[in-house]
């Protein structure tokens, strides 16, 4: 039997997967609505390709979804196990594109309110996601858990299977090579110095 809406939004994410995994239909709308922009917006700052990002998004969840009669309560929270299958299938992806033209990847809306700044947002955006793209697998995984999706060492030493230090370690080398890359386009890109 469902449990009453207003009770089940209460609910922290692993809390809400068991009650998936006993019938609860209603845990699955909420643990869905919660996670599915988490997911997917991790998964296209990884591939840069909104439609990969979906698919990724897609099976990720529905692993999770597979797990859920499985789970054990306290060994993982809900979003590093998430964290980890979309870095898992995203550099599935990559390893069989390798290559991919950045004039081809489609920008998000983003809502700004001119067009003049719409350009200079979206040129920020190809700029960083080119810098990114330029990365190592696993420092681009790294910078992103970390300065995008505002992750911890720990957890992301966790995700990646690597100790802190290595992390602080992918994202130092990481930031260096973003800096790098991105160095001599403040002006084009609409920065100056202060």
């Amino acid at each position: 039997m469902d449990m009453p809406l207003d009770r089940t939004l209460e609910l922290d994410d692993e809390a809400l997967l068991l009650q998936f995994a006993r019938g609860d239909a209603r845990a699955a709308e909420v643990l869905t609505a919660r996670l599915t922009p988490v997911v997917l917006a991790h998964a296209y700052r990884l591939l840069g390709d909104r439609a990969e990002a979906e698919d990724v998004a897609q099976e990720s969840l529905l692993k999770l979804w597979r797990i859920a009669p499985e789970w054990r309560r306290g060994e993982a929270k809900v979003t590093t196990w998430l964290y980890r299958v979309v870095a898992n299938a995203a550099t599935d992806r990559l390893r069989k594109r390798r290559m991919v033209d950045i004039a081809s990847v489609a920008e998000p809306e983003d809502g700004a309110p001119s067009a003049l700044e719409r350009m200079q947002e979206r040129a920020r955006v190809d700029a960083l996601q080119a810098a990114l793209n330029g990365l190592p697998e696993r420092q681009r995984q790294a910078v992103v858990l970390r300065h995008i999706e505002g992750l911890a060492n720990p957890e992301i030493g966790e995700i990646m299977d690597v100790k802190v230090e290595a992390v602080e370690s992918l994202v130092a080398r990481g930031k260096r090579a973003l800096k790098a890359a991105l160095e001599g386009r403040k002006e084009e890109l609409g920065y100056e110095d202060d």
